[in-house]
This record gives C-alpha cells, sequence and structure tokens, in this order.
C-alpha cells in the first residue's frame, strides 16, 4: 500500500456531555481538511468508522459528515464497523481505495457517543461484539470475558497482577501529560495494584484501573497517494497495514496465545522487512491490562508467557528499549470503539511529525499500531514511518 496520512483531527475523549455523534463528526472532519490544507471539494471519498450496537439510536450516521460543509455534498459516504478495531477498518478501505486509484484524497473518520445509553446496558450492547450464542451472558460484559483470559493465562504463566498494575500505572502516568485524555492523572503503581472503594475489583482479577473506560470521542485523518503526498506540508506513510481475523468464538481458539494478534504483526514486519527491534514506539490496543501484557509477546518483545519482564523490567517505559502507549493507551486515553482506531493512528503520525508535545518520544522515526477488535479476533497492524 502507498497511502500516506497528511493531516488528522482528534477530539478530547471522556463524557461528553455538550457533543451529540453529529457533532463530533462535523468537528473533526472541518479541523482534519483545514490540517491537510486542502478543501472540502478536493475530498473524493468518506469512510466513516461507528460500532453503535444500541449506544445511539442515530443507526445511518455516514452521511452526518457532509453536514461539514456544502461541498461535501454528493461525496461518497460509507459507514463501516470492525467491532473495537472499526477505526482502523475505516481508514483501511480508504487505503484500499487509493490502491485502486478511485480517489485522490480520502476521509477516514472514527466516532463513538457511548455514553448517551444507560450505565447498565453498556455492558450487553459490548457484548453483542462478541459470540453471542457461547458468550452473550458472561457476566461483567467484555471485563468478564477478557477476566476469563487473564485466569487461563495465569493458571499457564503464574499469576500477574502486579505486572497488571504496572501496566495501568505507566499507561495513566503517560496519559496525565496527553490532552486528548479521558483521565489525566498519574495514579501511581500502588493505587492501581490495591484493591480499594476507589479502585474495585470490577471481575475477578480485573481491577477498575486494568479496564478501560466508557467514552466520547472522534478523529479523524486524511489520506492521499504518495505522489500527492510528496507536495504536502507534512506526510506519514504506511510501511504495511495488515489485518488478520481469527475465528469469533473463543471456544475455538486458545485464547492465551494470541495467535491472530502475532500473525498481524508479522505480516506487518514482512511487509515492512523490519522486526520489533526497530520500532522506536508503539500504541497497542489496551483495552484491558491483561491484553497489552500479552501483546508484548504477540510482537515479539518477549516469549510466550514472558510478557511481565517487559513492563517489570521498564522496557516499555517512555525512557524504556520500545515504549508502549506514550499517549496513555486506552486505558488512560479512553476507549470510544469506533474512534479508537483513528486515535491511535493520529497520535502515532504526531509522534513522527515530533508534534507530540510532553508525549513525544525523542528520535522516533518508525511507529507501530495495534488496533483490536473482540479478544484477539480482528487484529490489525501498522507500521507507519514519516515520508518526508
Amino acid at each position: 500500500m502507498t497511502g500516506c496520512m497528511v493531516g488528522w483531527a482528534h477530539t478530547p475523549f471522556g463524557r461528553l456531555d455538550d457533543e451529540d455523534t453529529e457533532s463530533l463528526i462535523v468537528r473533526v472532519v472541518r479541523e482534519a481538511v483545514a490540517d491537510a490544507d486542502i478543501g472540502f471539494e478536493d475530498i473524493d471519498e468518506i469512510v466513516l468508522g461507528q460500532y453503535n450496537g444500541g449506544f445511539d439510536p442515530q443507526g445511518f450516521p455516514s452521511s452526518l459528515a457532509l453536514q461539514a460543509d456544502p461541498a461535501l455534498r454528493f461525496t461518497r459516504t460509507t459507514r463501516v464497523e470492525n467491532a473495537c478495531a472499526t477505526g482502523t477498518a475505516a481508514i483501511y478501505q480508504g487505503l484500499r481505495s487509493l490502491e485502486a486509484k478511485q480517489a485522490r484524497f480520502v476521509l477516514a473518520i472514527g466516532v463513538e457517543k457511548m455514553t448517551a445509553a444507560e450505565r447498565a446496558r453498556v455492558p450487553k450492547i459490548l457484548l453483542s461484539g462478541s459470540y453471542v450464542k457461547e458468550e452473550a451472558d458472561i457476566e461483567g460484559g467484555f471485563a468478564g470475558i477478557f477476566a476469563q483470559v487473564a485466569r487461563a493465562y495465569f493458571q499457564r504463566f503464574g499469576e500477574q497482577s502486579d505486572a497488571m498494575a504496572r501496566i495501568a500505572a505507566k499507561n495513566h502516568k503517560n496519559g496525565s501529560v496527553n490532552p486528548y485524555a479521558h483521565v489525566r492523572k498519574d495514579l501511581g503503581f500502588e493505587f492501581c495494584r490495591t484493591v480499594s472503594d476507589k479502585n474495585p475489583m470490577v471481575c475477578d482479577p480485573l481491577r477498575r484501573t486494568d479496564c478501560s473506560m466508557v467514552s466520547d470521542g472522534a478523529a479523524a485523518v486524511v489520506l492521499t497517494d504518495t505522489a500527492t503526498a510528496l507536495g504536502r506540508k507534512k506526510a506519514v506513510i504506511f510501511r504495511a497495514a495488515q489485518q488478520v481475523n481469527d475465528f469469533l468464538p473463543m471456544s475455538r481458539r486458545d485464547v492465551v496465545l494470541y495467535e491472530g494478534p502475532e500473525r498481524a504483526f508479522q505480516k506487518a514486519y514482512d511487509e515492512a522487512g523490519v522486526s520489533v527491534n526497530d520500532l522506536d514506539f508503539a500504541e497497542v490496543h489496551d483495552c484491558f491490562t491483561i491484553a497489552e501484557l500479552m501483546i508484548y509477546e504477540a510482537m515479539g518483545l518477549t516469549p510466550k508467557g514472558e510478557g511481565a519482564r517487559a513492563i517489570d523490567e521498564g522496557w516499555t517505559e517512555k525512557n524504556g528499549r520500545l515504549p508502549v502507549n506514550p499517549s496513555g493507551g486506552l486505558k488512560a486515553k479512553g476507549h470510544p470503539i469506533g474512534a479508537t482506531g483513528v486515535s491511535m493512528h493520529v497520535v502515532a503520525a504526531e509522534q513522527l511529525m515530533g508534534s507530540a508535545d510532553a508525549m513525544q518520544i525523542s528520535g522516533a522515526e518508525l511507529g507501530a499500531v495495534f488496533n483490536m477488535g473482540g479478544a484477539g479476533v480482528a487484529n490489525c497492524t501498522s507500521l507507519l514511518e514519516r515520508l518526508r
């Protein structure tokens, strides 16, 4: 693929009571087009990523993007959905349009308004992204699913609650300087490891600090081909963009091996001709801290069952050998489902352009984004670098 990001936008994530799906979309469309220094009339295609699943009564949102400016009227626009990998699905559809020479500029948007739904309904809405024939009655929603994964991991490789608490503490520390983040507070390791009134056990062994939050937000990127990107004021190229899907039922997979994520990383490394040792940072899908722990292994940072080494020995800290989630990740930044994948690409692009401010990793030249739908079902790995 030869696509590049040449403009982007990102709202704050959190409980945004003054925003709805439409206002969030319109906001990032206007800001991303302005950031790319093009006109609305230059956009050939719009791809909107939104999971919804019952969060929002507006079930046909794609043309809401046209509300941003009259010049967008009659632009082809499609909504895509791939659970928590929805945002990256929007970007990858845009890349395919560029590759097919069906567009010169594509606007990829991710959005979710989660907090308008009754809180008691949220776990069931989220579980619609699981294999409902077998998993719809798991207590605790997706926290219950990842609690099962964590218990299976502990049984095979040993108890890792402290490693998970270190991941939470790292990501909250990183998120404390992220202006987009839902939670901008350095909670510390002791708070994250200790079960308390403020950090209760959500679903054993997952504490509240092990779980990403219910958030609202949106992000957008303007995509174009490499030849066009060479003439833009900024450009981040996709060295690789790989998607691997696994079986939906957990009963058909060994859920602690993360074979789908591992294959997605390996295919991306092969496409780009690099290895994990060439990465300068990674933004990965820490919907729950056990997921980040297992992603260390899937990306090849450690052997299977040894992911705790990466956090215990400081490898994934901002000053470590491979900083992971310098933005604070989903854990601190928030996880508005449809927006998450686009958000991850935006913060990675800012790193590569040297414009990440307090989040900046010095000398960042090659970054990875790993966005995941379900418990290792839809697995998307992008490898990104600055074009010029």
